[in-house]
């Protein structure tokens, strides 16, 4: 295949699921000779993978005037302004694309038309499931945009999806359209050998004499971690549950969850500590349990806890605690795939999951972990069968997913099938719809705002 200049489009390169999706595209693409550019409206370098700041990628941020919400209201409004800007500036680069390849947000397709270039669109899963629609004015607020969802994925000339989960719903969200293909994220295995710097004063205030159990997630409400703090509260005061993951400061949900989480953790008798970002400026934004990260190893041994948060985690913390986990709880229900559980099976550790969603795909039941109910009683019971399973057993498991991983999520797997979608793709023109997407873009735009001001004021 000849060398392709392509684009990547994603709003917030920060630190999650979808972004190492992002990241680990552009690695899969450059690493076949292709030439791949990113654009994003926001990247923090103290809030980011490493491949996106240390020069591996070519991260090109754009700036845009309009805000991310108004007065905390208006949140889809602005993030679809906002990505329709991003497209814009991506249309009119004098670079030629071949491919833009977009997420998250389909409304960016109608304009990205403009830049001549065939559009893929990898959808993790319809965002109109993922918005509340419980009340009637949150109802009149989303119609619009349900319906821009529906009109702008149909404008790309490929979709795929993250999971057979995630076909399936879209089948049902979207009868109209063809179905999209699987295409499973990648995990960049390369990044997990790497040995943890255990000289880092960074890692040095998560060393427990506890067994560790760890839960990776953005903190965010939709994640249930609350339901791993319940399980441990039901184990043996032995265990240290660990609860790491992407913690934005400027993310109000970020920030008052993570509280939630600090104070639901009291509530049931456990001890907790908050590890403060050693870049974080918003130390009063943390529960007042935080500690700072000392410039040198303090010999003194933190007194071990029930609960210890991490917010906003290097990857050097990251690869420690996964190398010393003895399990990996994974309580998302429903996840569209979920990128955690390949990272605990390809580090060799156990993994507890959701029976539900994405996870039945990775996790294989008994071999590489345990798939149970989203209670917390079962999940303690599956935590407690990881923890007591002889050395030999607990070592098989994490050979068998660590190899379920090589095989079948590998960054080459990815890459493969990626390109083979790119490939089926440029052989049929892209279509020439622009014009009457971007009319039917501003006009449900325009729409919905003055449906939510009239509803709110009026």
């Amino acid at each position: 295949m000849q060398p392709l200049n392509i684009a990547i489009v994603h709003p917030n390169l920060g630190i999650g699921g979808a972004e190492r999706l992002v990241v680990d595209t552009a690695l899969a693409l450059q690493n076949r000779g292709h030439r791949v550019h990113i654009y994003t409206l926001h990247h923090d370098a103290a809030h980011s993978f490493s491949e996106t700041r240390d020069g591996t990628l070519d991260v090109r941020v754009v700036s845009s005037w309009f805000p991310s919400s108004v007065f905390g209201r208006m949140r889809i409004l602005c993030t679809t302004l906002q990505v329709q800007s991003l497209a814009r500036h991506v249309a009119a680069d004098h670079t030629q694309y071949d491919v833009v390849f977009v997420d998250i947000v389909s409304a960016a397709i109608p304009l990205l038309k403009y830049a001549q270039a065939h559009i893929l669109f990898y959808c993790h899963f319809p965002d109109l499931l993922l918005a509340p629609h419980e009340t009637r004015l949150q109802r009149v607020y989303r119609a619009p945009f349900d319906l821009l969802e529906r009109m702008t994925t149909g404008e790309a000339d490929r979709v795929v999806v993250n999971s057979r989960f995630t076909q399936e719903t879209f089948r049902r969200v979207f009868p109209t359209l063809p179905l999209p293909r699987v295409v499973h994220p990648a995990l960049n295995c390369t990044a997990y050998d790497t040995l943890p710097n255990i000289e880092d004063p960074a890692v040095h205030v998560l060393r427990s004499t506890r067994r560790v159990v760890l839960s990776i997630n953005r903190f965010e409400r939709k994640k249930a971690v609350a339901l791993a703090i319940d399980a441990v509260a039901r184990l043996p005061r032995d265990v240290c549950l660990v609860v790491a993951g992407g913690w934005d400061p400027l993310v109000p949900e970020n920030t008052e969850h993570l509280i939630e989480l600090n104070a639901h953790a009291r509530a049931l008798g456990l001890s907790t500590r908050t590890i403060a970002p050693r870049s974080s400026d918003a130390l009063a934004l943390l529960p007042p349990d935080h500690c700072r990260v000392p410039t040198f190893i303090d010999t003194n041994i933190l007194p071990d806890v029930d609960v210890l948060f991490v917010p906003s985690f290097t990857e050097n913390q990251r690869n420690y605690l996964l190398s010393v986990a003895r399990c990996v709880v994974y309580t998302p229900a429903n996840e569209h795939l979920g990128i955690v559980p390949l990272e605990a099976m390809y580090s060799r550790v156990p993994v507890v999951a959701a029976d539900s969603g994405g996870p039945r795909e990775t996790v294989v039941h008994a071999k590489s972990g345990y798939l149970c109910e989203h209670d917390a009683t079962d999940f303690a019971d599956a935590i407690s069968r990881v923890l007591a399973a002889p050395e030999t057993q607990w070592r098989e498991m994490g050979a068998y997913g660590r190899e379920r991983v090589v095989q079948h999520f590998s960054l080459d797997a990815y890459a493969q099938n990626i390109e083979a979608v790119i490939c089926d793709m440029l052989e049929t023109p892209t279509s020439v719809s622009a014009v009457m997407g971007i009319l039917l873009t501003l006009f449900i735009v325009c729409t919905s705002a003055t449906l939510y001001l009239c509803a709110t004021y009026l």
